[in-house]
């Protein structure tokens, strides 16, 4: 029952804004005795009630009398339990049900125990009688409850993508996430670390699309690792490794990089000047600039220099200009929810544009720092038109001197499809999950006239 217990706890975190992934790693470290199954447990049962909440609600909300007056608690505890019963097969039926009701009489008192027993139990004995919505009357419904996700978000997609791609979209932010991780080419080739993790223990896959990129299909905690620890890699995921391609600084020269924290574009960039030569990385937040510093003397990088402070305004208190400036805006992040099950909770449509002023206002900032001949590339990790080629498109209209750069001579693969080539040829790419197999990212670059 620990895990479990545990998991609740952090659950309860959650819903009082607490974030998934800090929340659950703080628990997991403080809580004495646990062992890697049970870690494992825990993780499984956080994550996926929080994805699934909604189909989890829909079947406590047919399957409990008097609903209305289900306190967050135990409707908690019933999440967790209906995620177990409804996609976690190697767990018993029975086994679900005593620890639930246990732990209720833990948690709450005897008669939320016997409430949480007669539910699970009721259901056990007629699961057909919950119904799911008809995709065909209710398509809209449907999406949102089978697949989880908010109704604003699937009337989006549904209107963009259409139907097959947007069931393909759900679905592949409701998979578990891949973990990718660079190579830190300045101590070691892709070749030899790959060798070196399945001496570790890795199961390990060479990425399709960046040669520094590699796929852990399976592994043990990674900061356990030597190679870790000997900082011969670093974890960031494949589309965003293409970022630093779209930028491909030379040895030598002067960057910047705006909204940089944590530093996982701002390494590569490093990585690929063979750390040499100059980065500023600018964040907002302070905790965020630490950790560029800190992942990049575990990497043995030493030309990043940070600096606090806000991109839309950077124009005010920088003197010079630059050759290359990486814009790696703050998004909505709906190209990642995969990554980050809480996030599809969080967003409002209302966001959406608030970001894309915020955007527009970070690219003026930068224009007025980019060197005449020099180059922009604004990424953001979502697939929202108003935050990538809406935003592109305006500051193109705003400034006469801009023309698009041709991504292909850049990116380390040839492109696979006509559609993908007239992208990268116009000087902006959309990755979209249920397309390209990967996050979802976009990806422009833009250059200033010379004078």
């Amino acid at each position: 029952m620990k895990a479990r217990e545990v998991a609740y706890r952090i659950l309860w975190e959650i819903e009082h804004d607490a974030y998934a992934n800090l929340v659950l790693d703080e628990f997991l470290r403080r809580e004495k005795g646990l062992k890697p199954p049970d870690k494992g447990l825990i993780t499984e049962i956080v994550y996926g009630t929080v994805k699934y909440r909604a189909r989890l609600d829909w079947e406590i909300d047919r399957t409990v009398q008097k609903v209305e007056r289900l306190a967050l608690g135990p409707r908690i505890l019933l999440r967790l339990s209906f995620y177990q019963l409804l996609f976690m097969d190697r767990i018993p039926a029975f086994a679900v049900t005593n620890e639930a009701v246990q732990l209720a009489r833990k948690l709450f008192h005897a008669g939320v125990a016997s409430l949480i027993n007669g539910v699970l139990r009721n259901y056990l004995r007629h699961p057909d009688e919950v119904v799911l919505p008809d995709p065909d009357k209710e398509p809209l419904l449907y999406l949102e409850i089978v697949y989880s996700h908010p109704r604003w978000m699937v009337e989006r997609w549904l209107e963009r993508f259409g139907w097959a791609n947007t069931v393909k979209l759900c679905e592949y932010n409701n998979a578990p996430a891949e973990l990718w991780i660079r190579v830190n080419t300045l101590r070691c080739t892709p070749e030899t670390l790959h060798e070196r993790l399945w001496q570790e223990g890795c199961v390990v896959e060479r990425s399709a699309l960046v040669p520094e990129g590699l796929l852990l299909k399976a592994a043990p905690p990674l900061d356990t690792l030597p190679s870790f620890q000997e900082g011969l890699f670093t974890v960031q995921d494949e589309s965003s490794m293409l970022v630093g391609y779209a930028v491909s600084p030379e040895p030598g020269m002067e960057v910047l990089d705006v909204c940089a924290g944590p530093g996982g574009k701002t390494t590569h960039l490093a990585q690929m000047m063979q750390n040499r030569g100059t980065i500023l990385a600018c964040d907002l937040h302070e905790h965020r600039t630490r950790l560029i510093e800190e992942n990049a003397a575990r990497l043995g990088i030493d030309i990043i220099r940070t600096m606090v402070g806000d991109a839309s305004l950077l124009d005010r208190h920088l003197q010079k200009q630059y050759p290359l400036v990486l814009v790696d805006a703050p998004c909505s992040g709906l190209g990642v929810l995969r990554r980050r099950p809480d996030s599809r909770w969080r967003k409002q449509p209302e966001g959406i544009k608030e970001l894309a002023e915020l955007q527009g206002k970070i690219l003026e900032s930068v224009y007025q720092l980019l060197a005449p001949g020099g180059r922009v590339i604004y990424s953001t990790c979502t697939i929202e038109p108003e935050e990538n080629s809406q935003v592109i498109e305006a500051f193109l209209r705003k400034h006469s001197d801009l023309r698009r750069v041709d991504l292909t001579p850049y990116f380390p693969y040839a492109p696979k499809t006509e559609e993908e080539k007239a992208e990268l040829a116009m000087g902006q790419r959309q990755y979209l999950p249920f397309r390209d197999g990967i996050e979802g990212f976009f990806i422009a670059a833009l250059q200033k006239e010379p004078r």
